[in-house]
């Protein structure tokens, strides 16, 4: 198995505080930079499991600042470098409370509110008749919570953001737009690689100067479900599964093994060779997503590796 990491702890120059989400670590830097490293932890249903996976955090941060250099034109973002394969470096922002999911296809999460009945979600209608997979008549947007370290999102509507000034009027009007284009974007980037980007979620802040960006991860298999495009319709009007490319097959493997988060579940042992395939699944989702082979950066010590890196930029 070769080396991964699963958690930080750098001295970096001008260094004001550190923020370790559930896959992520934040180094505030003076105030103005984040730097922002993408490590090999693996969350599902809001739990992080035990073990890491090696070479997921450089796919998942060279996805994303790929992703934001191909939607910049369409919406601004906090991007400003990226000095290591696990490592990108923006701007400060303050966080919306609220995540931006889209849905295109009644799947995941949607699919199984809709099969408990429910043709409701976020305050949004989904219309009777839906087969799980469907493509929905147009894409809709399912806001959900920001949770804290070991807690679960919550779906939220649209009417509650605003009714609980969690995010103004104005302001959700942009993320709504910034959305849609975002959405629609991934969706022509993914097609033109024989993909289908089924949903997906964005994050939002503002910088010091009140301009609304993209932050966080974009289009990576941990924020986005993707299908292979070549033969959906024939897999769908026959009621078989879709092949997919998504850490859907994590969550799925973890429900076969007892376990969704909830309360009194314990998470399965994930062996040697289990991670290994999840690893080559997630490498075969980068050159997917990507089109192009992936570079399996040296990992003989992540750690010194990464430090120097972010010295060296900046150093310059």
């Amino acid at each position: 198995m070769s080396q991964t990491i699963t958690s930080t702890n750098f001295r970096f120059p001008n260094l004001r505080g550190v923020y370790k989400g559930k896959v992520r670590e934040v180094y505030n830097i003076q105030d103005e930079l984040l730097v922002m490293i993408a490590t090999d932890r693996l969350s599902a249903f809001d739990v992080v499991m035990p073990k890491g996976i090696p070479f997921k955090g450089q796919i998942l941060n060279q996805i994303a600042t790929n992703m934001m250099k191909a939607t910049e034109d369409l919406v601004p973002n906090w991007l400003v470098a990226s000095p290591d394969p696990n490592v990108a470096i923006g701007h400060l922002c303050e966080p919306f409370k609220v995540e931006m999911v889209i849905r295109g296809y009644l799947s995941g999460h949607a699919a199984r509110e809709y099969k408990s009945g429910k043709r409701e979600l976020c305050g949004v209608n989904m219309p009777e008749g839906m087969k799980e997979n469907d493509a929905f008549p147009n894409p809709i947007i399912t806001p959900a919570t920001k949770a804290e370290m070991g807690a679960h999102d919550e779906d939220i509507s649209r009417e509650n953001i605003l009714n609980k000034a969690i995010v103004s009027e104005k302001d959700y009007t942009i993320l709504e737009d910034y959305t849609r284009k975002l959405f629609q974007r991934g969706s022509d980037i993914a097609q033109s690689r024989g993909l289908i980007l089924v949903d997906t979620k964005y994050e939002f802040g503002k910088t010091k100067e009140g301009k609304i960006v993209l932050i966080d991860e974009i289009h990576t298999p941990d924020s986005s479900r993707y299908f292979y495009l070549e033969g959906y319709q024939e897999r769908q009007d026959n009621g078989e599964v879709q092949k997919q490319l998504s850490k859907e097959f994590v969550r799925q493997w973890l429900i076969t093994n007892n376990f969704q988060g909830l309360k009194g579940q314990v998470v399965p042992i994930m062996t040697d060779g289990y991670i290994e395939t999840v690893s080559n699944r997630y490498i075969e989702l980068y050159e997917n997503i990507l089109g192009e082979s992936f570079i399996k950066a040296d990992v003989s010590n992540i750690d010194k590796r990464i430090e120097a890196n972010v010295l060296n930029y900046f150093s310059k």
